[in-house]
């Protein structure tokens, strides 16, 4: 595409980064493009993602009363739980949708962080997370260096503003 073409479709320079996000506008399309895949069998998808945290890390498993004292094929059949996981993945979808208003993530991600301190959650259990997260999207999403580069950022940009309200 000719350079005054790119711009009309991306709305700017799809290569100038975003100064609160760090991201360009093809880094969050990339996440946006790969996250719909995952939204679309949400359910699924989010319990996976815990049980996965789970296995790798045990002790975040104390946070989910719920479930804690259940088998692991119990757990998508707990009302809370799945609630938990749909609360979870729709939080995600609505900072992923809105990538392009850094402004308002930023926002929603300090209610994030607000919400968590509450529950004593500290910033080695989003970091746990994290790296249970961009594992599995690698994994199960076949994901280039270049979108898991983009999700690094875009959780990268999330956790920032978490962490100001979780501290």
């Amino acid at each position: 595409m000719g350079s005054w073409l790119s711009y009309l479709w991306w709305g700017g320079d799809p290569d100038a980064e975003n100064s609160l996000s760090g991201l360009t506008r093809r880094e969050v399309y990339a996440v946006q493009r790969s996250w719909a895949p995952v939204f679309a069998n949400s359910v699924a998808n989010g319990t996976e993602l815990l049980k996965r945290l789970f296995r790798a890390y045990p002790e975040t498993l104390e946070f989910f009363k719920m479930v804690r004292k259940l088998p692991e094929h119990e757990y998508e059949s707990n009302l809370q739980f799945r609630a938990h996981v749909i609360n979870l993945m729709n939080s995600i979808d609505l900072a992923v949708r809105h990538m392009n208003q850094p402004d308002v993530v930023a926002a929603m991600m300090e209610k994030v962080g607000d919400s968590h301190k509450k529950r004593k959650i500290s910033e080695r259990h989003f970091l746990e997370l994290k790296e249970v997260l961009l594992k599995m999207f690698i994994e199960v999403l076949k994901l280039d260096e270049t979108t898991s580069g983009a999700w690094t950022k875009t959780v990268d940009f999330w956790y920032k503003h978490i962490f100001t309200n979780l501290t």
